[in-house]
């Protein structure tokens, strides 16, 4: 058994994803897997990804991971990370496609240009560093700096419906949330892998994360 299965769909930045875990969990069996019995048995569970929405939804259908991602996000640690964080969503407006429906709210597009003032332009996507500010106190900022920089490569965010779920939010231009945690879910639209210390960090955090996991399903929130 797996003590860490990082769900390959064919479109993640595995490799990275790994061996940046293989370095901060060093003695635990890390399993890319593309299984869902794998998924299903590990003790945590990653979900990569980057890419389109469209292909992701149909890539975890056509490979049968779907209700093992989904029953993963119910009852064990669980660590999405881009389109892992988007997938959790009800809908996006990329292509108009449904997600797995965990957390209430959707995907939006930040505009082609998004405009900050008059003098100052943002371009899309968002890609490079930037600073996430911690909204609640989690295991997983453990030792994270308040407002450390980590990297971004995304055209989409999250909107939540309700604001339980946020963990943290970055500005570009506008304040988005880029965390959220739930329950025994944890999901970033930033790539810890890519990241330097401060992703070492949340990665080491993860893989030593103890949530409570209630036997009974979650509502969502």
């Amino acid at each position: 058994m797996a003590d860490i299965a990082i769900v390959d769909y064919g479109m993640g930045n595995l490799r990275s994803v790994s061996k940046a875990l293989e370095h901060v969990a060093q003695g635990a069996s890390i399993s890319v897997t593309s299984d869902p019995d794998v998924v299903r048995r590990a003790s945590r569970v990653v979900v990569p990804g980057q890419g389109a929405m469209p292909d992701c939804m149909r890539e975890l259908d056509r490979l049968g991971l779907t209700d093992a991602v989904v029953d993963a996000a119910m009852c064990k640690p669980f660590l999405g990370i881009c389109l892992g964080l988007q997938m959790l969503f009800d809908s996006s407006d990329e292509g108009n496609v449904k997600g797995l429906g965990i957390v209430t709210g959707k995907v939006r597009r930040f505009a082609a240009t998004a405009a900050a003032d008059a003098e100052q332009r943002f371009k899309v996507p968002h890609m490079g560093w930037n600073q996430v500010h911690q909204a609640v106190e989690h295991p997983m900022w453990k030792d994270i700096p308040q407002d450390a920089r980590f990297y971004f490569v995304h055209s989409y965010y999250v909107e939540t419906t309700h604001p339980e779920p946020l963990a943290a939010y970055t500005r570009y231009p506008f304040p988005f949330t880029c965390a959220v945690a739930k329950d025994n879910i944890f999901a970033v639209q930033f790539h810890p892998e890519k990241s330097q210390e401060a992703g070492l960090a949340l990665l080491s955090n993860f893989a030593r994360w103890q949530p409570a996991v209630s036997s009974d399903t979650p509502s969502r929130v």
